[in-house]
């Protein structure tokens, strides 16, 4: 075997290796959509059995501070994008630099997040309470399903902290560089998806009245 061709099906196994990568990546995309699409359908079903009791229950939550957190999470997009294309640029520094700004960006949104739930507690907004007890069942069911959803969602948030700071990681080692960038690709499919449902969060408990 000539050294071109040696080259040659070194590249095939490597695109095909990015292949499957990618592939395991979507995979995996799709059965978080069925975890979230599942508790989306039960948000719909128990908001069309008591509309009036989701729409008093909504009016406890600060919907300022979820359009905050919404913009911080469109943010944290646009960086997970700019490092990936300045990654495929071979600029280690602005890919490094966005990627930091992206995971500070989801602390930010965990540090919110956190303040939002403590006030929560704080007034014995939660279930379980005295005050959650004496509520109709409409708006139990809507705390139930608001802490369930967003505390789901701040979990991927951390897993995803923990994928991006690793990626980061291997960038500063040059593991992922111009040539070899796929798992950072998939990280910033991940972040994506983690984005994206919180963008379908948002209104359902914050703004539909």
């Amino acid at each position: 075997m000539t050294h071109s061709n040696a080259v040659a099906d070194a590249h095939h196994d490597e695109h095909r290796d990015d292949v499957g990568t990618r592939m395991g990546m979507w995979l995996f995309l799709f059965t978080e959509l069925l975890l979230f699409g599942g508790l989306f359908l039960a948000y719909a079903v128990f908001r069309i059995y008591h509309p009036d009791q989701f729409k008093l229950a909504g009016l406890e939550l600060d919907t300022m501070l979820g359009a905050v957190n919404t913009v911080i999470l469109l943010t944290s997009s646009l960086t997970m994008v700019l490092s990936i294309a300045a990654i495929q640029r071979g600029q280690k520094f602005i890919s490094l630099l966005n990627l930091g700004l992206t995971i500070a960006f989801a602390l930010v949104f965990l540090v919110n997040k956190f303040f939002e739930w403590s006030y929560k507690f704080h007034h014995d907004l939660y279930p379980g309470t005295d005050l959650m007890n004496s509520k109709g069942n409409g708006e139990r069911m809507f705390f139930g399903l608001y802490y369930v959803m967003t505390g789901l969602h701040g979990l991927h948030i951390i897993i995803g902290i923990v994928i991006l700071a690793f990626m980061f990681f291997h960038i500063m080692k040059d593991n992922i560089n111009k040539d070899k960038y796929v798992f950072l690709e998939n990280g910033g499919l991940y972040w994506h998806l983690v984005d994206l449902i919180w963008i379908f969060l948002f209104p359902l408990f914050y703004l539909i009245r």
